[in-house]
């Protein structure tokens, strides 16, 4: 080898070892800017805290999410057993070493490389501290928080021993159905306490907390069998238990022990879809885990009008339900303060679930013509493409402008010619609805929507008598909750608030928290009286007139979704009884509001081919005559104001501004 080349092959051996170096002490250097900013290594957040309390409106306890369900347990009270099969299942090393173990580290990367499945290098300590310090969602796993994370791990392993640790971690662990640590796991499965587990019973625990629902052994018993499975031969593997042991364990049956499933719920069931959101919430906008913060949460909950809706929905008393397959979703918001007072997903839900599916907040269903007035006429007088409810719209032939040339039709397929645009909405007429949006844009009619919570990913002419779209998720388009707030902005002259479940939350150590979103102007007052006005006029003279109410002033407007041609012969199929030649829908809704109340209301089938007809196209209705017969009781009957800006001329409005 020539010396040219000795001298090339040194300096690139110098630079790779450079290259090296200056990547190392780059690493130690972020490592050391993120961990400066870790959080402060409190003991009171590594011990479990109380349970999470939710309030109604008036302060009274509803729900006590913890109640009977965390039990701590002494270090002296574990189990040798369940601390070697803890470890061997997360940490096989953890007595060896100091908070970080670089040796698993290394071997996850191993096995990552070379294996489809993923495996963490966190040990248990470092689980310990994102239990208790950091959100645990996978979003939130940054090189920020995994650097803080180790370097708070190091530090607890430098001021609390190994047996303080493992206890923590053991009274920490979420194990499923609501059960906080494993002491209050072991006597809620298998009805003992630690140290009178078996071998088998002791591994199913040990291995719960990485999934815990996937594990349940009342939902999920295969799943649970074979992670229990996995723990003991982990701990033969790593000399805890013989090959004996670990054998009769395994041919235990997963149910051996296991106590029958709670049977009560810790949410009551009328409670069940409003707490749901109330979670969802608290942790979206703060990042907590509701059940593990220990916190206090204040609700604008309304109890007896939460009750009241549930009776509507689950009794006979008040509405005449054809079967318990058709079901009913509604949002209850008050005007005055935007909060969501009272809601339910459905009626005849499972008992024995928790937290199950919330019709009220999706948006998979097309409410109609409700969108007729926030889509179509308040953006025409927010803009001034109308004046006057008296202005003239004509309702003759007329094709989407879209370019499609697809034919525009009213529910009766007649035309009424010139009519007012106050008896277009009355009538829920579909073309004049689509020419308004036509004239107002649908770029401005989008803008105007936004402001009232509904949004669409790619706005079309349909959707000025339809919510349908292409979005995913509920983000997109209309649900009772957004109907209902968007509404309850026409009531309030004009001011949209962003529905909301939750007034304040007190952390464990004390700390207040507003939760209330601000309150924003969503179109003009003069705008907001005029639709109201008109809204008011379809109860006493449009479609809805068996919703009054009397005595109490209150504005609406009727909503029905359609099958197009290739779906109506399968829906006629599915009617059950004889057809009395009346409209087949999908979805039938009512968004309906008083001075203090804004109430909307789906009805329809799970499966959407089985259509809504004859009585049933009522039933909406109904259930808001009912509940907001109810609110009304509890309310003064006051009426709208007129603002300035507005003139009434004969029993026309016109906006002056």
């Amino acid at each position: 080898m020539n010396l040219r080349v000795i001298r090339v092959v040194k300096w690139c051996l110098i630079s790779i070892f450079m290259l090296i170096i200056i990547g190392f002490m780059a690493g130690v250097g972020l490592f050391i800017h993120y961990a400066k900013d870790a959080p402060k290594l409190e003991e009171s957040k590594l011990q479990s805290k109380p349970s999470s309390v939710i309030y109604d409106k008036d302060g009274q306890v509803l729900v006590d999410l913890g109640i009977e369900k965390r039990e701590l347990a002494d270090t002296k009270d574990i189990p040798l057993e369940l601390v070697d099969a803890v470890t061997s299942i997360e940490d096989h090393r953890f007595f060896q070493h100091r908070g970080v173990d670089p040796i698993r580290i290394i071997s996850s990367v191993i096995h990552n490389t070379q294996n489809d499945s993923m495996q963490g290098g966190s040990t248990l300590t470092q689980q310990l501290i994102k239990l208790s310090f950091f959100s645990t969602k996978a979003k939130d796993a940054t090189i920020k928080r995994k650097a803080q994370e180790a370097w708070m791990a190091v530090n607890l392993e430098r001021q609390n021993t190994k047996e303080e640790i493992i206890t923590y971690y053991i009274n920490k662990t979420y194990l499923g159905n609501g059960f906080y640590g494993m002491l209050t796991a072991a006597k809620s499965y298998f009805g003992k306490d630690l140290k009178s587990l078996d071998l088998a019973q002791i591994a199913l625990l040990a291995g719960m907390p990485q999934a815990p629902n996937s594990y349940d052994p009342y939902a999920h018993p295969k799943a649970a069998k074979e992670r229990r499975d996995m723990v003991l031969r982990a701990m033969y593997r790593y000399k805890k238990i013989s090959k004996k042991q670990m054998g009769q364990a395994i041919a235990e049956p997963i149910t051996e022990g296991l106590q029958p499933p709670p049977t009560t719920k810790a949410v009551p069931s009328y409670l069940d879809n409003y707490v749901k959101q109330v979670i969802l919430e608290v942790e979206k906008k703060t990042g907590l885990d509701v059940n593990k913060a220990g916190l206090k949460i204040y609700t604008p909950l309304d109890n007896a009008a939460q009750q009241r809706l549930w009776d509507i929905f689950n009794t006979d008393q008040y509405v005449n339900f054809p079967d318990d397959l058709f079901q009913v979703a509604s949002t209850v918001v008050d005007v005055n303060s935007g909060a969501v007072v009272a809601q339910l997903g459905g009626r005849k839900q499972p008992t024995d679930v928790t937290f199950g599916l919330n019709q009220a907040v999706e948006t998979n269903r097309d409410w109609g013509s409700t969108m007729k007035p926030p889509t179509d006429y308040a953006p025409a007088f927010e803009y001034g493409v109308y004046k006057s409810t008296g202005d003239i719209i004509s309702d003759t032939w007329y094709v989407y402008p879209d370019g499609t040339n697809t034919p525009v039709y009213d529910w009766d397929k007649l035309y009424q010619g010139n009519i007012t645009v106050r008896k277009a909405v009355w009538g829920s007429r579909n073309i004049p609805a689509v020419k308004t949006l036509a004239s107002v844009g649908l770029d401005k009619s989008q803008a105007f929507l936004e402001t009232l919570g509904i949004k669409y990913p790619n706005m079309q002419y349909s959707n000025a008598i339809s919510s349908n779209n292409n979005g995913q998720g509920s983000g997109w388009g209309a649900s009772s909750e957004k109907m209902a707030a968007a509404y309850a902005a026409f009531s309030a002259g004009g001011i949209y608030t962003k529905p909301y479940y939750v007034n304040k939350i007190i952390d464990a150590e004390g700390k207040e928290t507003n939760m209330k979103p601000e309150r924003t102007r969503a179109m003009k007052a003069s705008t907001a009286y005029v639709m109201t006005d008109i809204l008011k006029g379809v109860i006493t003279n449009g479609t809805m007139t068996n919703g009054i109410i009397p005595g109490l002033n209150q504005a609406g407007k009727t909503g029905t979704s359609n099958y197009d041609d290739t779906q109506y012969d399968q829906a006629m199929e599915n009617i059950d009884g004889p057809y009395d030649g009346s409209s087949l829908a999908p979805d039938e809704n009512f968004v309906g509001y008083t001075p203090h109340y804004s109430m909307a209301v789906w009805s329809g089938y799970d499966n959407r081919m089985t259509p809504v007809w004859g009585s049933k196209l009522y039933l909406a209705l109904d259930v808001y005559r009912e509940m907001m017969t109810y609110l009304a009781s509890t309310t003064d009957n006051a009426d709208w104001t007129m603002p300035e800006g507005v003139q009434k001329v004969g029993n026309e409005l016109t906006i002056s501004n």
